[in-house]
């Protein structure tokens, strides 16, 4: 998927909300812990109350793995269910991988070739040898991290250079000569609304994965205003707010309302901000 089709995902859902699949057995609604397979029942359910409303799932891979095989299992179940029913949603593996040489290449290959994820979060520390091997799978991404909302963000990203700047700026900087605005994308939290401005000027075209919107207390509206450029720009995540908006049986129903709401309110931000 290029940005362009991305961007026309967008425009025609009117929304820029990726849903987190964060899935945790321990959270899942008491009804289904009886079934065979309850976090793919759970992420199913979820999936067709919120498709509408949405551009993009991101499976958070710690909650598979922690799992087990029954867990890994229901991931690959997850991303084919997305593939077979909804193939136009952009799925994210939430893998934060950051090795290099053969293990980087093993991880793209199971990303892309073996699951078919559209995406992969990917820690850039180590440099560009963390990211070229999957830089090999056309139509893929790699989704850089850039500027977290974790408190301890300040050790490292957030560090003033020599030379000027913050390093995470210069991460952004010379990440942008790995790949491209159709295969690059640059993780920003949402409380670090107000920095989204510095991101926009070193990358006005690519697009941002902002997390931290919801239960984590970042502003959509904030986001929009700082982050958003003539072709959306951004992708916005919530997990929590919205696949454990009950734990009931009406669970997938309130997910499917409160993806609702935030698409409503992204569909106004859009005719505000974004010109393109």
């Amino acid at each position: 998927m290029t940005s362009q089709q991305l961007f026309e995902q967008i425009q025609a859902k009117r929304s820029f909300l990726c849903v987190g699949l964060d899935t945790d057995l321990k959270k899942v609604p008491q009804h289904l812990l009886g079934s065979d397979d309850p976090i793919f029942e759970f992420n199913k359910a979820v999936i067709d109350a919120t498709a509408p409303y949405c551009v993009s799932y991101k499976p958070n891979l710690a909650f598979y793995e922690a799992a087990g095989t029954k867990g890994w299992n229901a991931l690959v179940k997850t991303v084919k269910y997305l593939r077979e029913n909804y193939p136009g949603q952009f799925i994210i593996a939430d893998a934060k991988r950051g090795d290099i040489g053969n293990t980087s290449q093993m991880y793209a290959k199971v990303f892309f070739q073996e699951m078919d994820f559209d995406a992969v979060t990917l820690s850039p520390y180590m440099g560009s040898d963390t990211a070229e091997p999957f830089y090999a799978y056309a139509g893929k991404w790699a989704v850089l991290l850039a500027l977290t909302s974790n408190a301890s963000a300040q050790d490292f990203e957030t560090l003033s250079l020599a030379g000027g700047g913050m390093l995470y700026e210069q991460v952004i900087r010379t990440s942008m000569g790995w790949g491209t605005e159709d295969n690059t994308m640059y993780v920003v939290g949402a409380t670090q609304a107000q920095q989204l401005g510095s991101v926009r000027a070193i990358v006005p075209d690519h697009f941002l994965l902002v997390p931290g919107v919801g239960a984590q207390g970042g502003s959509l509206e904030e986001v929009a205003r700082y982050g958003m450029n003539r072709k959306c720009g951004l992708l916005v995540n919530s997990s929590r707010g919205i696949i454990y908006a009950s734990n009931g049986r009406d669970f997938a129903e309130a997910a499917g309302r409160a993806a609702a709401e935030l698409q409503g309110q992204m569909s106004a931000l859009l005719a505000e901000y974004c010109k393109g």
